[in-house]
Formats: C-alpha cells, sequence, structure tokens
C-alpha cells in the first residue's frame, strides 16, 4: 500500500514547508536512502566498492575528455574512430542532427560544470579561459533553437553558476568577473529573432549571425517545430534572466509554454508531437514522453522547483493525470492519439522515454517509475544498450546508441530515493558496457547497431555533460563533494542553476486568464509538498517486490498493454480489435470487420486481401477503428517481409593495433557460410586478389591461400568471386562496393545474391562491404601490411577474440586499479580479462526498422507484395476513404513472437552547411599512435525522427 501524502502546499505556505522537501527532491538526494542500503539483506555495496567504480567512472571521463581536447577541439565534437573533430561542412552531412553544431566548441562547453562536479577544478579554470579566448558566437552558421539553448547557453549558464562558487570558497576562479555570463547574455540575444512569430513558438533554428529573416539567414522558412523544441526553454532563459536582471528572456520563455498550454487537446490534456508556429495546429497529434514531447514536461515540473511559480506545477499535474491515465500502460509508455486517446498510435517505444522514471522520482510517483526503470534495464541486458527504439514485445526497432544518458539519469534518482543497492548495480553494469563494447582509442563511440556491436564515428557533446554526471554521483557520496549538490537544480541536459535564482529578479507575469485550468480532485496533487519522511515505506525490499514480477518480461513473455476497457471492471465496449491478433478463419472476427466497413477477398493463391469502406462502418468510431486496423495490418505486413531479409554482418579487425576495437557493418551473402550458425565466426589476415575483381581464375593464390580475400564488386556475379577465391585456397571473402564514398551510413543494407543456380558449393562465408568501411581496411593494409579480421553474426568480446593467445596488457585490464586510474590509455585502455565470451549484439531481435516519415505512426506494405490490381493503393489511408493492404495468410496474421532469430535491417539518411575560419582546421596526428589518417569513417546518425531531439 502506497504511503499517505501530506497535504498539497499553498502558495502562502510553500516558503515555509515546501521549499527545502522539493529542493531535496528535485536533486534526488534523499536521506531516506541511508535508512534503506543500510537494511539487513539489503546486499548493500561496500564503500570501497562505492569508491572504486567512482574511481573509475573519473578514468573513463578523463579518456573521452583527454581525447577530445587533443584530437578535436576546438571542433565542436570528437569523432573516436578517426580521431578528428567535427566541423560542420567539412563532413558529410549527417541531416537535422548536425544542428547542434554552430562552430562554437560545443563539447567543452557541455562540459564545464562537469569538470566541477567530478572535482576536476583546474581542469575546469583552464577550460573556462579556452572558451572565454577562443569560443566565438556570431558564426554564419545556422543552428537548433533548442540544441542551442539547453546545451550552450546551459552550459555557459552552468559553468557560470560553479564559477561564483568556487570564487565565492576562495581558492580558485579569483580572477573570474562574470565572462561566461556575458558570452551566454550575447547568446540569448541571438536566439531572440527565432521568436519572431505571432504565436511565441520559436522557430526551430536562428542564424547565429544573421537571425531568421536576414537575406542571408538561409532559414526561417519553416512552419513546424517539436513541442519539447518550443517547450524546454524556460529554466535557461528565466536563469539567464535572473542572473542579468534582464527580464525579456524569460517573457519570452513563459510565453512559449502559455501557448502551448492554450493548445493542448482538452478533453484528453496531452499535447501533440509537432505543431505549427503561426497557427497552433497541431501536425502530429500522436502524444508519448519520448521523442518530440519529453522534455516539456520535465520544464513545467523543475520551472515550479526553480522559479516557484504555482501555474507550472498545475499544468504538469494536469498533464501527468492525462499521461498516467491513457500513455502509461505499465510497464510501458506507449504513444497515443492526442483525439482518441485509448488507441495506441504505435507499436514501439523510443529510448528518450529513458528519462521519464526519473521524472516521476521528483514528482513522488515512485512504483511506476520502478516499473518502467525494471522494463529498460532488462532490455539492455539483453541488448548491452538501449536500442533507440524498441518494440512492444521488446524486439529492436531501431537498433543504434548514440551513447545516450536518459537510463543512468533516472538510475541515478531512484537510487537517492530507494537506497537501493540494486540501482549501483544496475550502474555498474552501465560502466562495464561502455568499457566492454564502446571503448575505443580515441575515446567513446556510438553503436551503429546494437545487434552486431558495430560502431560510428560520433561522441556526442551530452555524453561528456550528462553520462559521467550522473555515473559519478551514483557511486559518491557527500564527502566526495566539493560543494552541495541539493543547491542547485538539473536541467535536461544535467547542467546546474542554483536554487536561489528563485528569489532573484523575479518577472512580473501576467496571470494567465485566457483559460481556466481544469478542476481535478485532490489525489492529482498527491505528492506535490512530500515529506521525505514517510514517501516511502520503511521497507528495504520495497523496490524489490516491484520490480519483482517483472525480471524476466523481456525474455520470457511478449507482454502486451491491457487495454482499457479490460480494466473498467469488465464492464463498457469491448477493445478494439488489433491486426496482430486477427485470425482469419475467427468468424466472430470477420463479423468485427464487417462492422468497422472492412472487407475480406479471398485470393487465387490461397492469401486474403483487406480493403476498407469507410462509409460501410457501423458508425463514425468504427470507421476510425476500421482505419486503424489497416495501418496496422500493413505495418504487421511490412514487418514480415522485412524479417525474411538477412540480418547484417560484422567484420572486426583483430590485429594490431586495433585489438577487436573497430568492428565494421558489413552486408550478408545468400549463398556460402552462414555465420549465425559458426558462432566462432571465420578469422584470417587479408590478402588482396589478382585480378582485383575476382571474375577469373586467381592468378595469385599463394597471397590468398588461408585468407581472408579482398576483391572489388562489379564485372560479374558475387557467386562467381566467391567460387574463383575458393578454388584458389581463401577462408573466406570481402567485396568492396565500387562506388566511390558509398556507405552503410547512407544507403540501405546490401545483400549479396546468388547467380540462379544452385550455390550449395560455396561453403566460404563472404560478405559486403561499402566503400567507406572497405576503404578503412585498405589504409589499415598499406600502413600495417598484416591486418587480421574476424568475419561473425555480430562482434565478439574482446576477451573471447583473443582467448588462449598473447595479448598486450593493455587490452585487458578493464578492472583498474584505483593508483592506476591516472595513466594514460596506451597503458590501460582495454576491457577485462575474464569478461563473458559473450557476443555484443542480442539473439532475438526483429520487427520493423524502416522509418516512418513525419506524420505517420505505420510502416507501408512494400508494393511488390501487392496484387497487380491493386499496387497502386500501397499507401497508408490517411481518411476515411476506401484502404487496402495486402494479402495475408488464411491462417491470420501470426502473433509477435520472442524466439531467438528475428532481425532487420538498418536504415539511413543525409545537409551541408559551409563555413569558414581559419583556426578550424583538424589537427594531425600520427597514425602509429591514434591512427587518425584513415580516410574515410563510418559516421552519420539514423535520425529517430524529423523533430529528433
Amino acid at each position: 500500500m502506497a504511503p499517505s501524502a501530506p497535504p498539497p502546499c499553498r502558495a502562502a505556505e510553500r516558503a515555509a514547508r515546501c521549499r527545502r522537501p522539493w529542493r531535496l527532491l528535485a536533486l534526488g538526494l534523499l536521506s531516506a536512502s541511508s535508512v534503506l542500503a543500510a537494511a539487513p539483506g539489503a546486499g548493500a555495496m561496500s564503500r570501497e566498492e562505492k569508491r572504486r567504480l567512482g574511481n573509475q567512472v573519473l578514468e573513463m571521463f578523463d579518456h573521452a575528455y583527454s581525447n577530445y581536447m587533443e584530437h578535436a577541439y576546438p571542433a565542436d565534437e570528437l569523432m573516436p574512430l578517426t580521431c578528428r573533430g567535427r566541423v560542420r561542412g567539412q563532413e558529410p552531412s549527417r541531416g537535422d542532427v548536425d544542428d547542434a553544431l554552430g562552430k562554437f566548441s560545443l563539447t567543452l562547453i557541455d562540459t564545464l560544470d562537469t569538470l566541477v562536479v567530478l572535482n576536476k577544478t583546474k581542469e575546469f579554470e583552464e577550460a573556462v579561459k579556452k572558451v572565454i579566448k577562443d569560443v566565438n558566437l556570431d558564426n554564419d552558421i545556422v543552428v537548433s533553437v533548442f540544441e542551442t539553448n539547453i546545451r550552450v547557453l546551459g552550459g555557459l549558464l552552468g559553468g557560470h553558476s560553479v564559477a561564483i562558487m568556487l570564487k565565492e570558497k576562495g581558492e580558485y576562479m579569483q580572477w573570474y568577473n562574470g565572462e561566461l555570463l556575458h558570452m551566454a547574455k550575447e547568446l540569448g540575444y541571438k536566439l531572440l529573432p527565432a521568436f519572431n512569430t505571432t504565436s511565441g513558438l520559436p522557430y526551430p533554428r536562428v542564424n547565429l549571425k544573421f537571425g531568421v529573416r536576414h537575406p542571408e539567414a538561409r532559414t526561417g522558412t519553416e512552419t513546424d517545430t517539436c513541442t519539447a523544441c518550443a517547450g524546454t526553454l524556460i529554466l535557461e532563459f528565466a536563469a539567464l534572466s535572473r542572473f542579468t536582471g534582464t527580464s525579456i528572456f524569460e517573457e519570452y520563455a513563459r510565453k512559449a509554454l502559455d501557448f502551448i498550454w492554450e493548445k493542448r487537446q482538452r478533453s484528453s490534456n496531452l499535447v501533440g508531437v509537432t505543431i505549427n508556429i503561426h497557427t497552433g495546429d497541431w501536425v502530429r497529434k500522436d502524444s508519448g514522453v519520448g521523442a518530440g514531447i519529453d522534455s516539456y514536461y520535465e520544464y513545467l515540473l523543475k520551472a515550479y522547483v526553480l522559479l516557484g511559480d504555482d501555474s507550472f506545477l498545475e499544468r504538469f499535474n494536469t498533464h501527468y493525470d492525462a499521461i498516467m491515465r491513457y500513455i502509461s500502460q505499465p510497464p510501458l509508455l506507449l504513444d497515443v492519439h492526442i483525439h482518441k486517446p485509448m488507441l495506441n498510435a504505435r507499436t514501439w517505444m523510443d529510448s528518450l522515454l529513458a528519462f521519464f522514471p526519473g521524472l516521476q522520482v521528483l514528482k513522488g510517483d515512485i512504483r511506476p517509475a520502478i516499473e518502467t526503470h525494471e522494463m529498460l534495464y532488462q532490455v539492455i541486458k539483453k541488448h548491452n544498450f538501449l536500442p533507440e527504439a524498441f518494440t512492444t514485445d521488446f524486439r529492436v526497432h531501431w537498433a543504434q546508441h548514440p551513447l545516450r544518458p536518459e537510463f543512468a539519469e533516472s538510475t541515478y534518482f531512484l537510487y537517492k530515493a530507494t537506497g537501493d543497492p540494486y540501482y549501483l548495480e544496475v550502474g555498474k553494469t552501465l560502466i562495464e558496457n561502455l568499457n566492454k563494447y564502446a571503448r575505443v582509442p580515441c575515446g567513446f563511440a556510438a553503436m551503429k547497431d546494437v545487434r552486431t556491436g558495430s560502431h560510428e564515428d560520433r561522441m556526442d557533446s551530452f555524453f561528456l555533460a550528462e553520462m559521467f554526471k550522473y555515473l559519478y554521483l551514483l557511486f559518491a557520496d557527500k564527502e566526495d563533494m566539493i560543494f552541495d549538490i541539493e543547491d542547485y537544480i538539473f536541467t535536461t541536459e544535467a547542467h546546474l542553476l542554483p536554487l536561489w535564482l528563485s528569489t532573484t529578479n523575479q518577472t512580473t507575469s501576467k496571470k494567465n486568464t485566457t483559460t481556466e485550468y481544469t478542476e481535478l480532485d485532490d489525489s492529482n496533487f498527491d505528492w506535490t509538498c512530500p515529506n521525505t519522511q514517510i514517501l516511502f515505506p520503511n521497507d528495504p525490499m520495497f523496490a524489490q517486490s516491484i520490480r519483482e514480477p517483472l525480471k524476466n518480461v523481456v525474455d520470457k513473455s511478449c507482454p502486451r498493454g491491457i487495454s482499457r476497457a479490460e480494466e473498467s471492471l469488465g464492464s463498457g465496449p469491448k477493445p478494439p480489435l488489433r491486426a496482430r491478433d486477427f485470425m482469419a478463419s475467427n468468424p466472430e472476427h470477420l463479423e468485427i470487420l464487417k462492422k468497422m466497413g472492412v472487407s475480406l477477398i479471398h485470393l487465387k493463391d490461397g492469401r486474403v486481401q483487406l480493403v476498407q469502406h469507410a462509409v460501410q462502418a457501423a458508425s463514425s468510431l468504427d470507421a476510425e477503428d476500421g482505419l486503424r486496423f489497416m495501418q496496422e495490418m500493413i505495418e504487421l505486413s511490412s514487418q514480415q517481409q522485412k524479417e525474411q531479409q538477412l540480418p547484417p554482418r560484422a567484420v572486426q579487425i583483430v590485429s594490431h593495433p586495433f585489438f577487436g576495437r573497430v568492428v565494421l557493418t558489413a552486408g550478408p551473402a545468400q549463398f556460402g557460410m552462414d555465420l549465425s550458425k559458426h558462432k566462432a565466426g571465420t578469422r584470417g589476415f587479408v590478402a588482396t586478389i589478382k585480378p582485383y575483381n575476382g571474375c577469373s581464375e586467381i592468378t595469385n593464390p599463394e597471397a590468398v591461400k588461408d585468407k581472408i580475400a579482398l576483391m572489388q564488386r562489379g564485372q560479374c556475379m558475387f557467386a562467381e568471386k566467391a567460387r574463383n577465391i575458393q578454388k584458389a585456397g581463401a577462408i573466406g571473402g570481402i567485396v568492396i562496393d565500387d562506388n566511390e564514398g558509398s556507405s552503410s551510413d547512407t544507403a540501405p543494407l546490401f545483400q549479396m545474391a546468388g547467380d540462379g543456380k544452385n550455390t550449395d558449393d560455396i561453403t566460404i562465408p563472404m560478405l559486403f562491404l561499402f566503400n567507406k568501411e572497405g576503404n578503412i581496411i585498405l589504409d589499415a593494409i598499406r600502413e600495417y601490411e598484416a591486418v587480421e579480421v574476424l568475419l561473425s553474426d555480430k562482434a565478439k568480446d574482446r576477451a573471447t577474440i583473443f582467448k588462449g593467445k598473447m595479448i598486450p596488457n593493455y587490452i585487458i585490464d578493464s578492472n583498474l586499479e584505483m593508483e592506476n586510474m591516472d595513466q594514460k590509455l596506451t597503458e590501460n585502455d582495454s576491457h577485462k580479462q575474464n569478461s563473458e565470451e559473450a557476443a555484443s549484439g542480442p539473439q532475438d531481435v526483429g520487427a520493423a526498422s524502416e522509418e516512418p516519415e513525419e506524420g505517420e505512426s505505420s510502416d507501408v506494405a512494400d508494393p511488390g507484395s501487392l496484387s497487380p490490381a491493386n499496387a497502386d493503393s500501397a499507401s497508408v489511408p490517411t481518411s476515411h476513404q476506401d484502404s487496402y493492404v495486402p494479402g495475408t495468410e488464411e491462417a491470420g496474421a501470426p502473433e509477435p513472437a520472442c524466439t531467438s532469430g528475428d532481425n532487420q535491417p538498418q536504415e539511413q539518411k543525409t545537409e551541408t552547411e559551409a563555413d569558414s575560419k581559419v583556426n578550424w582546421d583538424n589537427k594531425v596526428t600520427p597514425m602509429e599512435s591514434i591512427l587518425a589518417d584513415w580516410n574515410e569513417d563510418i559516421e552519420a546518425f539514423e535520425m529517430m525522427e524529423k523533430d529528433e531531439l
């Protein structure tokens, strides 16, 4: 039974009764944690182990930060595979994700207050001097208003906050005179032109030099922005106003929040993902707590904590009630339609929702926070990292993982709230996985595919700004900190803003009189002013009892969200028929289809065709249910077609100086050795064949025998190449694309087909590399001559690769001794010798991975699967007109499976942004130490949505 809650705070009582508890809760540093952590049988982690893990976090941060400063600064971000800086306009465009880059040394600014949290005050002082001296904010470059606000403006304000704190202590920063605040104010004024709209919602992008509507701005034509993009400004803008006494920033941010609140869907109290900045119309009407909306909710609650304005708390509680009523289906959080919140808008979840359990801790709603966090942790244990998106039956939907910190954030808050040492073990797992699978010689590389363990040349600034901050605080005791973290609140980028801003330079805001707040019963305001002595039960097993039913939820079940109709004590209408449940032989299902205006036609080949005529539906609501059913069926049909394709494979370079750290995504062959059935893979040195196209008898068989042959694509069938190298004695083959500049980042997964003949005679494994990935191997051969690779279904643990072989010491000492934490990477940057012999990717993955177009919630079936007469009607229906779905098996669509072997292909995207500044040339570093002269890299992050945050 949940503990009783004190009455909600009233305005007159807040200062006396609520500020201190909210101060504690906002940071999650609750005194109750020590009681639970010390309870008998709780399995508390020893102080020595906590200190060791804290020191390991420090060493990992040093590895990432020092490589950025050495190989990338003053560039915005580090490219850890090629050991150089990412400069916008000098690298192939990654689309909207590059809008975070503004040639303002993004990673350094984003990392400023992290240095102080990690007790690196000397490094902080040096970093501040570099920012003041080197950073230029007047670049002719178009940047994201949202990203620039949370990362750069927030970074400058967080740096200023801790700088004045250190100066007050008297040891460091005595020379500091508010320079970071002056830069923040300059940047604030550069962002203000984006707010020049009738609604007050900002344009999504702004030119730092020319604003929005200037002829040279190259922006200002956009009409839409995401809800989070417009609703995640109030903390930074209000802090800037409070610090400087200039009220305009807080006023603009408040106006944007007021407009979003006004435009909420009144019956559901939900907001959509994308809104028109001029009219206020919802462009995307699906609603959730992940990408596109997430930090809007976060900032409503935190704005109340920081600014003390009751209206923000009222709005948050109103939205939270709707979230728990419609979106929350414990342990799942599923998007719904704002106008029909009883219907799910999609069958998958994105990784950004991992922040939500942490926000629920701040709210004081612990049980659902524990449930969702545990579900996410089970997904991580299965895949090593949280995929960018995964289905409701926990299969991979989008396979990338850009080292996001949201799960670590929620882990930190839950540990501080419950004191359960279980969450320390969760943090330990995160540390081990980062070191084992993401660590590379020049930092930490994002995962291109969690199934194969392949990397992409990316280390986002938020990795340094947030991940190491939350992990260090998770294991740190109060005496480990040089200041009281409870005096600050975290922004969405984990920057620190002091709570004393609530009483400084307050902005007088007009009461919103255009809308009466929704009247809610008192239960909606539970936990408004929590008393930390009674917030959690005096039971060390409290959190464990909630987690226990979920410990096997990923591996042993395929959970479905319970429909609201089923929750209503058996009363009310039955839940709508879902495509995954449909059986063409079930008379009841056929009757439901008829009611929804859906006709079933039996085809000659044994399949059935479904066609919807909305005018034949029993009612408009039934027609909408039929439309949703058709969309789901199209998505399911498309998913089944994709799952017939082979999954990507991995080429792992295992020789010196790579030692398994570099993993390249490879396309499979529909012939030859099936690497998924040969877990050890094929390992050998590579050799270039003659002729290079492999289309005739190999003339250098002595160089190819017992090696993995490299050849060029083109001029003959792939199977013919395979037969020729197999005859020459090769143990495997890699075909490199002859299309200059091609990459797996910008092209769909490529599968090598046979030649139409029987290919059982081909027994060696064959893999395909695009041009960029292939050049990485070719460049390594030119530099080192002897290059050894491993061909496998997914990347292998380095301890597995080198089992029984002599390994350099720095490849096997991931568990560093505390006294060696400050040694350089070349002495200690590898992983545990005794780590498990586990591949980096999971076994049972699958589901559709194609990214839906903006505004759609379902995949479109492959037109090739349609009957010719209906091939032109394969698009997802968008209105109550006749719509068509491809044929399905007579036995009905199968239910989602939890068995292994389901995989899906990947997807990719592409901007050009040029700017000139002489200081931005890439640094040149010797190949012998860090492999910096690879010609090309694996790069580009597949954006989750057009409004990716």
